[in-house]
């Protein structure tokens, strides 16, 4: 495929693409909306040799809507305030399938990252088509699955207080496909299950996304910029490397998660408190804060 004499390949049968022939620092407003269209599309793409600046990867973000920095995770850079740094040495990289911050009510709509340094081999990252997760579900558990919603926390970050309620399939705003928006390093809990079925579920659900036929592989040069939709994707690195990795990365403001309506109420323990009352600790307190409940 050919883009205003880009060459566009795709990387694999559900997602990703790589983009060749353009140059992200010279960007027109034409360009632009080639690029979002195709990011609609592939919902990541690669684009190899851009070697951008600070100033130009900043730059190129604002096109895509408002910026914002990391809520938990500092750089210890002087880079500007919208530019997250994550440098790497024999791992220490986020080896979890995940999609970017969705412990916050408005998760990021995009992240576009660029590989300042990488080793020789091994740091690759993952990517998996939530459309594709939720379309092969069965027909009876895509009925359940819509009729739910997920606590996520920022338990990974040290702060488990940092919670959000989003239903398990997300409508992108966009396309209007279905997407399985659950993720095993954020989503805590089915709030309509009990704990029991909610860890069986939501266990299932999170081991089914990272099914190889939903995911693309990338192997990073130096250079490369990717962009990814935080809507419909969740991404993974490879902890199996020996060496410095170092990317920086700007994120797009997103909005809230939009699904359908739960079919059922919070789940909320019956009778009296048990030994095993702490498992719906977290979601009891959520559900107070938000006045979801009635609280005698």
């Amino acid at each position: 495929m050919t883009t205003t004499q880009w060459d566009v390949k795709k990387l694999a049968g559900s997602i990703g693409a790589e983009v060749t022939g353009l140059s992200l620092a010279n960007m027109t407003a034409d360009n632009i909306d080639s690029i979002k269209s195709l990011l609609l599309d592939h919902m990541v793409l690669f684009f190899p040799a851009q070697h951008m600046s600070v100033e130009d990867h900043v730059s190129f973000g604002r096109y895509f809507g408002e910026l914002e920095g990391h809520p938990n995770l500092k750089s210890e850079s002087v880079l500007p305030p919208e530019v997250f740094q994550l440098e790497a040495t024999q791992g220490g990289v986020a080896d979890e399938w995940h999609t970017d911050i969705t412990f916050q009510e408005e998760p990021a709509l995009m992240s576009i990252l660029n590989m300042v340094k990488c080793p020789e081999t091994g740091g690759d990252t993952m990517w998996t088509s939530l459309y594709a997760a939720y379309d092969e579900l069965s027909e009876p558990m895509q009925d359940l699955c819509n009729g739910l919603s997920a606590l996520h926390d920022a338990h990974p970050h040290n702060r488990p207080d940092q919670m959000a309620v989003h239903p398990v399939v997300r409508i992108h705003p966009e396309t209007g496909k279905k997407a399985l928006y659950v993720n095993e390093h954020f989503t805590r809990r089915l709030v309509e299950m009990n704990s029991t079925e909610s860890d069986v579920l939501l266990g299932y659900l999170t081991k089914w996304v990272a099914n190889p036929r939903f995911t693309v592989r990338y192997r990073w040069t130096e250079g490369t910029i990717a962009i990814w939709d935080n809507r419909c994707t969740q991404h993974f690195v490879l902890n199996d490397f020996v060496g410095e990795r170092i990317i920086q990365r700007v994120t797009i403001m997103g909005d809230k998660p939009q699904g359908d309506k739960p079919a059922w109420k919070p789940w909320i323990r019956p009778g009296r408190l048990s030994a095993t009352s702490r498992h719906d600790r977290q979601l009891y307190m959520y559900l107070k804060s938000k006045k979801l409940i009635d609280v005698d």
